[in-house]
């Protein structure tokens, strides 16, 4: 009975080898596993079955079937051979370090592993970079060295993990989740890759998520340096954001702006969430009346995301209310190619107004009132800067001055000609440019002379007025 076992396995090993070379390798799998159970204790088929696995890609079993050709026989040399390719292929450097030297001592002269030991070296080179760059937090170059260990060991868990994490790190969250769900759905277990998908939801502005996969993580391998690391940083941050929204709604903004700040210096790295933060703030800020503060923190929240539309409508408003206007039209402008609502058309719309105005003189100013100011008052602002600034007044002045105070008395006329005048005042208040107003014949020594001529003169300026006409005089107290 036992010579019958032994000859059909070696039938079915046959039948497997032809099969093999075919490349047929899901039905020579099968034929030598019927040979093993027929004959378990010999080598071959365990090799020839490890060779099959190496071919289906499946380097796990092919290095379990390698040793155990190698446990029945300790001088069987394919069996260290395939130790050593499986063990390379998976990044483990000790693994098939231990085979090569395990293979040359049966057969020192041998050159089949010649490739391997090449292969072995460059790896070891690439692994202590990789290393090295990551301790250095310079993912970029580290994710590149691991692509190259990945050419050479294309099955290795750790340098995936390692590619994936670098990915996230350098927030290219997809890439790295995708990574980190591939290995998930294979071994569910894995601490090292629910730690990763969990910082590509954390870094993603999903804190809930991602402190649930550090958690998760941390149960199947408790020791998880890591994850433990990333589980604390969470909740803080998450425990912060919660605790600052909830002082701004109970109008505790000395303590929320507080909190806030304590959040954004938890994690530089997590931007999304730090952008919401500094929009946070910044509306903390606002209620403070820290303006400028506040316009900071737009910026920082825009910096980091440009199509944050809260923050860059928030930072157009605060430039509005400071009456940067060139700034807030800049602002709208990039908002209504984000969004082309009504509501944004509208405000550009005012903004360029506001903007268009600001250029123009400021008559108001000028006159030192308000614009609510009513007639009356215009016309006693008129009173006092028409009498501040008359040439008669600077005659004993150099000529640099004479001319500024010329210049100044000529504006006070226009201020007041517009002004004064209802339809031209609405004009102007409109947006009008000065120029369509039509002042061209506006004589600022006539206006005075008009304004301030009636009999007697007027008491409250310490002065008297001459008959009218051209002779017009006046004394200054």
């Amino acid at each position: 009975m036992e010579i019958e076992s032994i000859s059909l396995a070696e039938e079915k090993k046959n039948s497997g080898n032809d099969l093999y070379k075919i490349k047929r390798y899901d039905a020579a799998l099968q034929l030598y596993t019927e040979a093993i159970n027929l004959c378990p204790e010999t080598p071959a088929y365990y090799g020839n079955r490890a060779a099959t696995y190496m071919m289906l890609g499946d380097y796990k079993a092919a290095l379990r079937d390698a040793k155990q050709s190698v446990q029945i026989d300790t001088f069987f040399e394919k069996g260290y051979m395939r130790i050593a390719k499986c063990s390379l292929l998976m990044g483990d450097l000790i693994g098939t370090e231990q085979a090569i030297r395990k293979f040359l001592e049966l057969d020192p002269s041998s050159q089949a592993l010649k490739q391997e030991v090449h292969s072995l070296k460059q790896l070891r080179d690439l692994n202590e970079k990789a290393a090295f760059c990551y301790d250095k937090r310079d993912y970029r170059t580290c994710l590149y060295h691991c692509d190259n260990a990945i050419k050479i060991a294309p099955a290795s868990i750790h340098y995936k993990l390692l590619k994936a994490e670098c990915l996230a790190l350098l927030e290219r969250f997809d890439e790295a989740g995708d990574i980190a769900i591939s290995i998930m759905q294979s071994n569910s277990t894995n601490a090292d890759a629910i730690y990763v998908r969990g910082l590509t939801l954390y870094y993603s502005d999903n804190l809930d998520k991602g402190l649930l996969h550090f958690e998760r993580a941390l149960q199947f391998d408790p020791d998880h340096k890591k994850a433990k690391v990333m589980r604390i940083k969470a909740k803080q941050l998450k425990e912060r954001k919660e605790k600052g929204n909830e002082l701004f709604k109970s109008g505790k903004f000395k303590d929320a702006q507080l909190v806030y700040t304590e959040a954004l210096a938890l994690d530089p790295l997590n931007k999304d969430i730090n952008s919401k933060l500094y929009y946070n703030r910044a509306l903390v800020n606002s209620k403070l009346g820290n303006i400028r503060e506040a316009i900071t923190d737009c910026t920082c929240a825009l910096d980091i995301n440009e199509k944050y539309m809260k923050a860059l409508l928030q930072r157009a408003r605060l430039h509005y209310n400071l009456e940067n206007f060139e700034e807030c039209v800049k602002d709208y402008e990039k908002a209504l190619k984000f969004e082309k609502t009504m509501e944004i058309k509208n405000l550009l719309k005012d903004a360029k107004l506001q903007l268009k105005k600001s250029k123009r003189k400021d008559y108001y100013k000028i006159l030192g009132i308000g614009k609510q100011a009513s007639d009356e008052e215009i016309k006693k602002a008129y009173r006092k800067r028409a009498l501040v600034h008359h040439p008669d007044r600077h005659a004993n002045s150099t000529d640099e001055e004479k001319k500024e105070q010329e210049r100044k008395f000529k504006e006070v006329g226009e201020a007041y000609t517009v002004l004064s005048d209802p339809v031209k005042k609405s004009r102007y208040d409109n947006g009008y440019d000065i120029e369509d107003l039509d002042q061209s014949d506006v004589d600022p020594q006539q206006m005075f002379r008009q304004f301030f001529q009636f009999p007697g003169g007027d008491p409250n300026f310490g002065g008297g007025f001459g008959g009218g006409g051209s002779n017009f005089s006046f004394r200054f107290g």
